[in-house]
């Protein structure tokens, strides 16, 4: 008699969507380890390798035996960085005790969600929204409201919309600026008036703005400098995007140190902490990084510009010029209104890998997210690729 394997209904939710989402992409992943030429343009890992810098601070800590087990919030030296970093980014002081670290930013939003919601209760979330948030929503088997925004608005919300979906049973509105997949910034008297109003319902408001320090010609507005009251407010970062860190797992959630408490407790049961030598290199990026944050940001800035004037001469298609970050979001609906079939198309007929926009919701359907996450010239090999297969399918 055979064993019979199973599993629990949360590993399930935790599941329930990602191959739809990420099937593109891992069958590109696929072909690109079978030797196929694949011009892989699907995720979000920075190119830039992590600067000299920090990678000799961490191997340093290493060889003093920075390698035990660290404090449920973190150590004392990158939550003291992290405060300050804050403190001189917004018009507020930052206490470390409102700081606790993570192996990244999607703990981070897992563990806040799990302190803040109980199995049931109501979280307003804005669509399209990061794929990242779907499984973590439906592993805590949460009710989810959807705001869904608009093209014409740069796919920001307008505070009549979240109204229009907030009830009585909400217990969280998550928001994500700068913005992914649409590189927007939500301008800073919508996120004042959502934080007072939110209050007033007695509703957190949980920021991810994972892609605050890369911003082009606007600035970033962190939801804590926006806010007159931060009692309700939370804000998650991390190192991931801006300093080339993805793999070095790096995040923070700044909150009331009530809910610092609380995840301090989750962590401990959880995570047991963050390797030491990681957190100590991460601190040292944090208290060192105007030079190198600046570099990486202005060459993301070029390959914006130099990408989007190739997209502009592709007949059939229009795009959405991102305020931030290293996606570009291409309408190719005159094209083929299912962006998935599309996606799968290109891929087969070009070997190029987009992201098909309906992964992040109902509002990008029609679109297909592009990465500015390789060198320059395999981002133009890839547009002309896009181009050719637009204009047979055209054609065709």
């Amino acid at each position: 008699m055979s064993f019979n394997a199973r599993y629990s209904n949360q590993s399930a939710r935790l599941n329930a969507g990602r191959d739809d989402a990420w099937q593109v992409h891992d069958e590109a992943v696929a072909m690109q380890q079978r030797g196929e030429d694949v011009v892989l343009l699907s995720i979000g890992d920075p190119d830039f390798r992590t600067p000299e810098p920090i990678i000799d601070n961490a191997v340093s800590h290493l060889r003093v035996g920075r390698t035990h087990y660290s404090p449920p919030l973190g150590e004392i030296g990158l939550r003291r960085a992290v405060a300050d970093y804050e403190t001189r980014c917004t018009p507020r002081a930052c206490d470390p005790g409102e700081v606790s670290v993570f192996p990244g930013v999607t703990s981070a939003i897992y563990a806040t969600l799990s302190c803040l919601l109980n199995p049931g209760e109501e979280i307003v979330v804005v669509d399209p929204l990061y794929v990242g948030y779907e499984p973590i929503m439906q592993a805590l088997d949460v009710t989810v409201r959807r705001v869904e925004s608009r093209a014409e608005n740069r796919f920001v919300p307008q505070l009549a919309d979240f109204k229009s979906v907030i009830s009585e049973a909400t217990r969280v509105v998550l928001v994500n600026t700068p913005g992914n997949p649409t590189g927007s910034i939500m301008p800073a008297d919508l996120l004042r008036q959502l934080a007072a109003y939110c209050r007033q319902r007695n509703i957190w408001v949980v920021c991810d703005e994972v892609y605050s320090m890369f911003t082009y010609e606007q600035p970033h507005t962190s939801l804590r400098s926006a806010a007159e009251e931060i009692d309700n407010v939370v804000v998650i970062d991390g190192l991931s995007k801006s300093h080339a860190m993805s793999g070095w797992r790096v995040g923070w959630v700044i909150a009331p140190q009530t809910l610092t408490e609380h995840l301090g407790r989750f962590s401990a049961m959880s995570l047991f902490g963050s390797p030491q030598f990681i957190q100590d290199a991460a601190a040292f990026a944090l208290n060192n990084d105007e030079y190198y944050v600046a570099e990486m940001c202005d060459r993301y800035q070029q390959r914006r510009d130099r990408v989007s004037e190739r997209l502009d001469a592709i007949e059939g298609i229009s795009f959405l010029t991102p305020q931030s970050g290293m996606f570009i979001l291409v309408d190719i609906s005159a094209i083929d209104a299912d962006d998935v079939n599309f996606a799968k198309s290109l891929l087969g007929a070009e070997r190029v890998s987009l992201l098909p926009g309906s992964a992040f919701g109902r509002s990008t359907r029609g679109h297909v997210r592009l990465s500015l996450v390789q060198p320059m010239d395999v981002l133009m090999q890839g547009c002309e690729r896009l181009a050719r297969f637009a204009e047979s399918h055209q054609q065709g």
